[in-house]
This record gives C-alpha cells, structure tokens and sequence, in this order.
C-alpha cells in the first residue's frame, strides 16, 4: 500500500465541483460521503484485480522453482545483511509505536525480558490432573511461553488505570492520545458481529496496470525478504536450513494466499513477519502444532468481526513495547548467523559492512532526494523510486553480488557449515531435528510418484529409501 503513488489516491469528484447546487450541510455532506465510499470501492476493486495477478506471479515463481535456483547464490554472508536491514528499519515503525508514551511502552517491554530471560532457568508451579497420579504439581516454564502475551495483558492494564486516572489526553490531535484504551473504541462499534469475505463484494473485480506494477515489485522484494526470514526461522528452532523444495513450497503459498486476498479484497498480500520469528525465540515456542490452532483462531477473528476489533484497540505504547522485544530478539538471531562465517576474513567483514551501509544509505538518498530521479516519465521514476528505496533490495543484493564474485571459499563464506547435516549436529544440540521437518503432509505413495521428480516443491522419495538419513543435497538440485 505504501509503495502506491499518493497521487493516484486524490478525491477527485467531479459532481460536487459547483454543477450541483447543495441546499445544505447535510446534503453536501452526504453526497460526499457517498461519492467518496463509491471511489474508494472503485479503487479497492482495481487493487483486487492487481493483487490476484501478482500473487499469481509469486505463485509461478515457486511453482517453478526459481527462486529455488536463487540459493545457490545465497549464504551467510548475503543473508546477515538482507534480513538485518528488516530489523533495523522496523525500528521507526517501533518508534511511532513507542512514543506515544514512553513509561506505558518501557513497562511492557521490561516485563516481557524479565519473565521470558531473567527468570527464563525457572519453571512455574502448575496443579494437574492425571488418572495414574491423580491431583499433583508439575512444573513448566508457563511464564516464558506466555512471555509477550502476559506482558501485553499487564501494558492494557496499566493503559486502562492511566486513562481512568486522567493521565492521557482526550485530544485526538494530542502526542498521547492513542495510549487511552477508548481511544479508538469506534472501530468496535462499527464492526460485523459476523461476517465472511468473499469475492465480488465491492463489485467486479478489474485491474490496473499501474497498481500491478507496484504489487509487482512488492512481489520481487517479498520474496527476497522471505528468503531471509525463512533462514532466521530456521535457527531460531534450532533445525537445518531450509533445503529448495521448501524455500520453492513457501513461496509457492505466499503467491497463492496473496491471491486469495485479492480475491475478497483484503488489499494486501501475504509475506513472512519478523515479529512472529522475534516471538518464537523469546517464548522458546516452535510448535507447528500451535501455529496451527493460531491460524484457526486468527480465521474465526476474520469471521466473528467484534473480537478482531477488541485487538484493534490495543493502544500504540502496547505495541511499541512487544515490538522492541520480538525484534530485538529477531535481531540477535540474525547475527548469530555470522558464526558459521570466518570473521577473520577481511572479505566476509568488507561485504557484510558494505552492504549494510549500502542498505541504509540509498533509502535515505531517495527519501530526502525524491526529485533527483527524473527520467521523464512519472511511472519509471516511481518505479525507480520503489526499487532503491527498499532497503532490504539494496542492501541485499548488493551484498549477494559481492559475495559472489568475490574469490573466496565455501568454508570462509559459511555455504558448508549451513548444508552440513547428520546425526552428529543433532546429538551436538546444534539441530534439534534434521531436515525431515521440510517433508510436506502427503502419504509416501504421493511422494514417490514419477511425478514428483518434476515438481521442484516436493521432495522426491524413493519407495525403497525409508532409512536413508536426511541430507540438505537439496540445496544443491532445486528438484529434489
């Protein structure tokens, strides 16, 4: 949405400049309400028909395996600076956040620190019940999951006793404001008690080719991003990196779930979230299982319209204060990637610097320097604009071309270190599992159909190969 020229977002309507006569303020402003509501689903329908066709795009990118290729180009030492640049940025959206007010968002932040790492080697006394023991207590690290949600609960609750006690301002416009809990209670009175999305519901669908072109190179950056985050992910839960079949899979379901949004108008597509990585180290949580029951829950909150909005209303200072904590943490992961590089080399260390600077540098040109790129036609400069200004595109792939033709060894680059896989790495505590935790939910018979050595989002698994150990080969044959 970012990426979208404001120009093309102007309220331009033609019937309230001066050949209508308005016989008062009500009328005018009713008329406007509904020329604007008709303009604004005029455009949602265009960015629904944009989405639908990039996400297909993204879609075909995995379903092909392209970008599958891309990791035989990509190690370490092009992923440390690509996905901390992520981190870094995030840190104005965490500020916006934040600043609100500082006290609500440090309190917020220091009790999610202290329950998930201060006492992170304690566990929390729990009474159960089971048939063969009967009534007894048992001891699990229940404050450290529940980390960022208890810290979260105890920021609204301390919002909810500020804002009674009069200590925000009822001033919409005031710096505070949007710490109150009430503070943007509307939104729950407007929402649907019930209601299902689906396709058509601003009317039929149709397309711009402007807006494609930006949901388009939002779809190239994304899938570099996912690239990264899927790698950070990985360590965070202590197994292998993802092999091709995976990284093809994952992207594969990004391009497809973005179509779908844009089928029922949600107007923006799907990608991976640092935040959720941030989360994952600091609760020490990384059951597929429970992502599961979060995708089942998050489904009802878009059907039962009242409980999504009550999370709305969370207040910003709330935010800001989980943010610092999960990205901070998403930051750390990351550079815990460089052990597996050799820092001594003054290569790795040139590459990963320069890149980081370039990645920070040509953003800040283009945001105080928009006028400097001037072809002559306004859709190139956007574009033009859109590429330099990401900082993860510029960071990224000048870091990638460096390291690629660069002289330098697998050993030195780190690419060795992240496709060894064995038993040993595991019994190590390196890898809490081996690369099994890629295979897709299909039956055996599925996955040693003939077919499937021509899909490159599958593994394919010989009917006579169940004991073989689990290798990360396919890093190298993206159709493995």
């Amino acid at each position: 949405m970012t990426s979208l020229n404001p120009d093309r977002c102007n309220l331009h309507i033609p019937e309230l400049n001066g050949n209508v006569t308005i016989n008062n303020a009500t009328s005018n402003e009713t008329l406007l309400e509904a020329a604007s509501m008709n303009l604004i689903e005029k455009n949602i329908r265009a960015m629904q028909g944009s989405l639908i066709a990039a996400g297909a795009i993204h879609c075909l990118v995995g379903v092909t395996g392209l970008v599958g290729l891309l990791l035989r180009f990509i190690g370490p030492v092009t992923i440390v600076p690509t996905v901390l640049l992520t981190g870094l940025y995030i840190t104005r959206a965490t500020t916006d956040f934040a600043k609100v007010h500082w006290g609500v968002s440090a309190a917020t932040a220091m009790l999610a620190l202290i329950l998930s790492l201060y006492l992170g080697n304690y566990k929390t006394p729990v009474p159960v019940w089971t048939r063969s023991k009967g009534f007894h207590v048992t001891r699990y690290p229940l404050h450290q999951a529940f980390s960022i949600l208890i810290a979260m609960l105890f920021g609204w609750i301390l919002s909810a006793i500020l804002t009674a006690a009069g200590a925000f301002s009822e001033d919409p416009k005031s710096s505070d404001h949007l710490a109150r809990t009430d503070a943007r209670t509307d939104i729950l009175h407007r929402a649907h008690w019930f209601y299902v999305p689906y396709p058509g519901q601003f009317g039929m669908i149709s397309f711009s080719v402007p807006i494609f072109v930006a949901f388009l190179i939002a779809t190239i950056t994304s899938i570099f991003d996912s690239i990264g985050d899927y790698y950070a992910c990985a360590k965070m839960c202590k197994v292998p990196p993802p092999p091709s079949h995976g990284v093809n899979r994952g992207t594969l379901i990004e391009g497809f779930c973005s179509a779908v949004s844009g089928a029922v108008g949600c107007g923006h597509a799907t990608t991976t979230y640092g935040g959720n990585i941030g989360a994952i180290g600091v609760t020490r949580v990384a059951s597929r299982d429970v992502f599961y029951g979060v995708a089942i829950i998050y489904i009802l909150f878009g059907i039962i319209g009242k409980f999504s909005a009550i999370f709305i209303t969370i207040p910003y200072p709330v935010l800001g204060g989980a943010l610092i904590v999960m990205y901070g943490m998403y930051n750390g992961v990351v550079l815990s990637n460089l052990q597996v590089i050799s820092l001594t080399s003054t290569r790795n260390l040139a590459i990963i610097g320069t890149g980081l600077l370039v990645g920070l540098m040509v953003p800040y040109y283009i945001e105080n320097n928009k006028g400097d790129i001037s072809t002559g036609d306004p859709e190139k400069d956007n574009i033009i604009k859109m590429l330099l200004a990401n900082p993860n595109l510029a960071g990224g792939l000048f870091s990638c071309i460096l390291d690629n033709t660069i002289p330098g060894t697998k050993d030195e680059r780190g690419i060795n270190a992240w496709r060894r896989i064995g038993d040993d790495l595991i019994k190590s505590g390196e890898y809490a599992e081996g690369n099994e935790v890629y295979e897709p939910l299909l039956p055996r018979r599925v996955k040693s159909a003939r077919i499937v050595r021509y899909l490159p989002f599958l593994k394919y698994t010989p009917k006579n190969n169940e004991n073989k150990p689990a290798t990360n080969d396919s890093l190298l044959n993206p159709t493995e």
